[in-house]
């Protein structure tokens, strides 16, 4: 998952307080998107007299048929007639609490850094300039679920807090969160499993922020330089080497499933995901034998948890010694931007720039394709 710390919420409650959200009895329709957003599947955008419709579809594992409905009016002009007032977020937004680092980045791309003054696990940031917003206290930490600093939240009193949904039920936490009356959108961008629908979310921010013209431009950017980037892979590639995923959490190996945005990525960029044959909307569980055998085929291994060394993989289970990529070196993780506090840009800023992803890990499957090129996200692991 690709934030720390993030917002836990019985989101279900939330959107019926927050933002005009409301629960549909049927499933959201394949053609739902508006033209104004072309790869992402998790919300939409509506241009119309005097506001701008969004609407968060989906916005936490495991749900369906729920839209959270918020409309952005122009400060200083009138909320039109028949729309509900709780349900209006008044743009641009000056003041912004972010429970994910990820949503710092697509705000930083846009320039407007100074909004944001309130995060949820401050030591968890990789920005330098939002980290020196930090220091000189500007930038607050408001906590996280039974942390929630509420006092803090309402002297701060954003126009808006930007959450990060996971559908936990946790009533008491809602509860502190209702008390305080203020606006809340759900980003569910980590669902999107296309890179690039992922990093369309920057077109929220750009609503959001009266930015939406270089929102765009940003985004138009990603997709011409990530396709161009998937096209010259796809013709100087034969072969697709095997591609292991996680570290095993005391007896359990959680594997992305093959319909996932890590799995996209490792396709596009020539390689075979190992489990790319299945398909759900969560993290599956396996047992570490039934992994452990599928992963004698793999020739690399991504994203192994939290680990620097192979010593800490062989700590984890000394079978892990075992496995071929692990003797042939062929060990990369996603941390090589990270701060002295555990803040990693991969979960910062990455799905804003799919295009370096594609390359650092086409880069580590067919390093003959980009000769000399130095990580940007990734790192070899000793």
């Amino acid at each position: 998952m690709k934030c720390q710390p993030v917002l836990v919420l019985a989101l279900f409650i939330i959107i019926f307080e927050s933002c005009g959200g409301r629960k549909v009895s049927h499933p959201i329709p394949d053609n739902a998107r508006e033209a104004l957003i072309s790869r992402a599947e998790r919300f939409t955008l509506e241009k119309k007299s005097g506001l701008t419709v969004v609407k968060i579809i989906n916005p936490w594992q495991g749900a369906t048929g729920v839209t959270q409905t918020c409309y952005l009016v122009r400060r200083g002009s009138a909320i039109p007639a028949g729309i509900d007032p709780l349900s209006v977020i008044f743009v641009p937004v000056q003041k912004i609490i972010c429970m994910s680092t990820t949503h710092l980045a697509m705000i930083s791309a846009l320039g407007e850094e100074r909004s944001i003054l309130g995060v949820s696990g401050t030591g968890f940031i990789f920005s330098p300039d939002i980290l020196r917003n930090v220091e000189k206290g500007l930038v607050l930490d408001v906590g996280y679920e039974a942390n929630l600093n509420k006092e803090l939240i309402l002297k701060i009193s954003p126009d808006l807090i930007m959450i990060y949904g996971i559908g936990s039920e946790s009533s008491g936490y809602v509860a502190r969160i209702k008390e305080l009356g203020i606006k809340v959108i759900i980003n569910g961008d980590y669902l999107e499993t296309d890179p690039l629908g992922r990093a369309e979310w920057i077109k929220l921010f750009g609503a959001l922020y009266c930015k939406e013209n270089l929102a765009d431009s940003i985004f138009d950017s990603e997709i011409d330089e990530y396709n161009r980037l998937k096209l010259f892979i796809t013709q100087n590639t034969r072969s697709r080497p095997k591609v292991l995923l996680g570290l095993p959490f005391k007896d359990t190996w959680y594997i992305s499933p093959g319909n996932s945005f890590i799995c996209k990525l490792i396709s596009d960029s020539g390689g075979d995901y190992l489990w790319k044959e299945t398909e759900s909307s969560f993290s599956m569980p396996y047992g570490i034998e039934n992994v452990y055998l599928k992963a004698l085929t793999a020739d690399f291994w991504l994203n192994i948890g939290s680990a620097g060394s192979k010593n800490e993989i062989s700590s984890v289970d000394p079978r892990l010694n075992d496995l071929p990529c692990f003797k042939k070196d062929n060990l990369f993780n996603n941390n090589n931007r990270i701060t002295s506090n555990g803040g990693n840009d991969y979960w910062e800023s990455a799905s804003l720039h799919p295009h370096l992803l594609l390359k650092d890990i086409a880069s580590i499957l067919h390093p003959e394709l980009f000769k000399d090129q130095k990580l940007f996200y990734y790192r070899k692991i000793y």
